[in-house]
């Protein structure tokens, strides 16, 4: 069992909402640092980018740019993400037992939004769960193989993935608790 897990196979919104629920349930076990990515919740727009939301404290970090009601494009806006990956770098540092990540996609693929975030879980030997938007698997593959394992959005499997990190069992340095 690796220690980097990526989540597949169901749309992000839900992805996202299994890592919240998750995070929730593991937190009285674990240490989490990390994000999940929550929508804006503003109607008429055709960009789903909202916020990400630390595990750790709550805070809100925008990712978006709102463009008004009826825009065509999209901005992703890096700011947050930078910032987000700040805070999550200092929770690592601080000391935790597992890194949620949302998701690597089109800001990681370029080499920024939470990609420092990614790489300093990985550098510090932390089990990572996280996604990765299809349209980057690519780029993924290329930041992260051969690390990390495949899982489905069932929180079975991603159970018994967390239960082996933290037997020992998994593949790299095992979890100092």
């Amino acid at each position: 069992m690796k220690r980097v897990a990526v989540v597949k196979g169901s749309p992000s919104s839900v992805i996202q909402n299994l890592f919240r629920e998750l995070a929730e349930r593991w937190q009285s076990d674990i240490r989490i640092a990390g994000v999940v990515e929550e929508p804006h919740g503003l109607a008429d727009r055709k960009c789903n980018a909202g916020y990400l939301r630390s595990i750790a404290s709550g805070t809100l970090y925008p990712i978006f740019q709102d463009l008004g009601p009826g825009a065509e494009a999209c901005h992703l806006e890096g700011a947050g993400a930078i910032s987000a990956t700040e805070a999550i770098e200092q929770d690592i540092a601080a000391g935790c037992d597992l890194v949620m990540l949302s998701k690597f996609g089109k800001l990681e693929a370029s080499r920024e939004g939470l990609s420092g975030a990614f790489a300093a879980a990985i550098d510090a030997g932390l089990p990572v769960l996280t996604s990765v938007s299809p349209a980057f698997e690519q780029a993924w593959e290329i930041f992260a193989a051969p690390l990390f394992h495949v899982l489905p959005a069932d929180s079975n499997e991603i159970e018994a993935w967390r239960r082996a990190i933290f037997d020992g069992t998994a593949v790299g340095r095992p979890l100092q608790t």
